[in-house]
């Protein structure tokens, strides 16, 4: 069998999603997840462009141990200087330098040719290889740029040193044939390249990410670039789970990963909870409808062999059919074990107090889903904010002006205000903006609904601007109107006042 290295980037590329940041510890949690699951590469992030990305490439490299630690850069000196120093604590460390290639970027973003590219390219990786011997160089926009061009660039960059070579359709532009043939032409037409390995990173702007990545490695691409659940700017990238599947069914294709499929889910649920990023119901692989029959001709099919329509086991991917079913009789002992399958492991302090705010859903609804459980675990972070709600009353109705009042906690010290509007929402915030008395607009608020029925759990994600920044906050709760408070207030406790 082949070998495909799998190139994690939910770090970087998949943490650029607006409202998605993690903090340091919660990006070491997803780090030592993906260690788990077997990726090669963990892209932990572009060191220059912050403190926190700066500070989270340090912790990352100090927390896993085998895979090999990735920081972004541009083709610039300073870039890989702060680059390198970032990386220092890493056990196999890379970088990744690069700049665009495009006729479009050549001309527009650089203002240059096609010559100076080249040179500019060239220095870069011999700048980075001072510092390590693993230097991967990214062609910007390789989906549109000229072949012939391209193939320059690659045998440039491998005589510079580069051990990757990623070719980037940076827009999701190209056909898979198209950009399988890219890739084919550059194994073929670039002396030297048995010296490198040719990487994918495809992006999802036509929904074509991992056909994209399909044809490039069926086109001896041997490392693909991916985010968990396809995360990543715009429409995403490729999913890792989609490849990884795919090679795991076609064995006949000769290809194969070091992925441990069973991490999957518990790793989709993870980055989904901890990004507030939902899943959509029937995404390939990790979607809550993945395995799910509602056809009266397929639930037959299925009861009779479960192959006619199922050409992946659940478990194979980490799904348990014989999940625990939680309630409010459930143990400490179950919840540790359901949060465990999910790929949550809490201290016994931390499992006590998510167990009493467990019970107290477990009252409210029936059943208790896996959403729900990792929402409780997340529930935490909002622990040490400033502002905290202390209460909220409502008074609403048809015909009739809502009206709320609630209290919040700042610093100890408790407020409170009572204010009507246009609904219960608008009536609750605008009180809450009677205590926090600052110029902020509501910019999007967005309710999601975790399964079915009138006792669910609601989320609500909200983006707030505030002195020119925007900010982003989640709030859950099976009180929507406390949920999109909470959410409000999330976003409050991030400003940067």
């Amino acid at each position: 069998m082949d070998r495909l290295y799998i190139f994690d980037t939910t770090l970087r590329d998949g943490e650029q999603v607006p409202g998605c940041q993690l903090n340091t510890v919660e990006k070491i949690q997803v780090a030592k997840q993906l260690e788990l699951l077997g990726v090669d590469v963990i892209e932990a992030g572009f060191p220059i462009s912050s403190p926190g990305d700066f500070n989270s490439v340090i912790e990352i490299s100090k927390a896993v141990t085998w895979p090999t630690i990735c920081a972004l850069t541009r083709a610039v000196e300073k870039d890989i200087d702060v680059a390198a120093e970032a990386l220092k604590f890493a056990k196999h460390k890379r970088i990744h330098t690069g700049i665009g290639t495009s006729d479009s970027h050549i001309k527009y973003k650089f203002n240059s040719n096609r010559e100076e590219i080249i040179e500019r390219a060239v220095r870069a990786v011999k700048y980075a290889k001072r510092y390590v011997e693993d230097v991967e160089f990214y062609a910007e926009d390789a989906g549109r740029t000229d072949n012939e061009y391209l193939a320059r660039v690659v045998e440039a960059v491998i005589k510079a040193g580069a051990t990757v070579v990623n070719i980037p359709d940076t827009t999701g532009y190209c056909l898979p044939a198209e950009y399988g043939a890219k890739i084919k032409y550059l194994c073929d037409h670039v002396a030297g390249i048995e010296h490198a390995i040719i990487s994918t990173h495809c992006h999802n702007d036509l929904g074509m990410a991992t056909a994209n990545t399909m044809s490039g490695v069926l086109n001896g691409a041997r490392q693909a670039e991916v985010t968990i659940n396809g995360i990543g700017e715009r429409a995403g990238n490729t999913s890792l789970e989609e490849v990884a599947m795919i090679l795991k069914c076609h064995k006949g294709v000769g290809i194969e990963t070091n992925i441990n499929t069973t991490k999957i889910y518990p790793t989709s649920r993870m980055v989904s909870s901890l990004m507030n990023m939902p899943v959509q119901p029937n995404k390939a692989i990790v979607g809550k409808n993945a395995f799910a029959h509602s056809s009266g001709i397929h639930q037959d099919g299925v009861l009779k062999n479960v192959q006619t329509y199922e050409i992946m086991n659940p478990q194979d991917v980490g799904i348990d059919d014989n999940a625990i079913v939680l309630t409010a009789r459930s143990g400490r002992a179950a919840l540790k074990s359901r949060l465990h399958a999910l790929g949550v492991d809490l201290a016994q302090e931390k499992l006590d107090a998510v167990y009493q705010e467990f019970l107290k859903l477990a009252d409210k609804k029936k059943d208790i889903n896996d959403d729900d459980i990792l929402v409780l675990a997340g529930a935490d972070r909002s622990q040490n904010h400033r502002i905290k709600l202390d209460y909220l009353q409502v008074t609403s109705g048809v015909g009739v002006k809502s009206v709320a009042s609630l209290g919040l906690l700042i610093a100890g010290e408790k407020f409170e205000a009572c204010a009507s509007g246009n609904g219960p929402v608008d009536a609750a915030i605008k009180a809450l903006k009677k205590i926090v008395n600052r110029q902020m607009t509501l910019k999007e608020f967005t309710i999601q609904a975790i399964s079915k029925g009138s006792d669910d759990m609601g989320k609500v994600h909200m983006q707030v601007e505030y002195d020119g920044h925007m900010y982003y906050g989640f709030g859950a709760n099976t009180d929507i109107i406390a949920a999109s408070v909470e959410a409000y207030i999330d976003c409050i406790n991030k400003f940067k006042i």
